[in-house]
């Protein structure tokens, strides 16, 4: 999609500050965190939303998870723990219509995160 934000952040066109990235993921600091560790996993593919994912989808929705670990090892929150958190819709709160993944900890979350 041309207008979606998180599309020209794959394509480069708007700075990031990325944390992982390969051929199917990108991951990178949420602008507006939460926490001390705040992180948005996406996938390269467009899909706007949880509900818009495909059977041929489902590998790439696997990964996420993967690369999650990844990052949660790398960023020292693996082993206190953190929340996974993917918004889905208007009332959900999703408030780019590309599907991401949240990766928030740093500290102790609570019951709820609000902001």
């Amino acid at each position: 999609m041309d207008d979606c934000i998180f599309c020209k952040i794959i394509k480069k066109e708007i700075p990031s500050e990325i944390v992982y990235e390969d051929e199917q993921v990108i991951a990178f600091k949420d602008i507006h965190p939460v926490a001390p560790v705040h992180v948005l996993i996406i996938p390269k593919k467009h899909i706007s939303a949880v509900t818009e994912i495909k059977e041929d989808d489902e590998a790439v929705i696997g990964k996420i998870y993967s690369v999650i670990n990844t990052i949660a090892e790398k960023m020292g929150i693996k082993e206190n723990g953190f929340r996974v958190i993917v918004n889905c819709g208007k009332d959900g709160g999703q408030e780019v219509k590309h599907l991401h993944f949240h990766l928030i900890g740093g500290k102790e979350l609570g019951t709820k995160i609000v902001h």
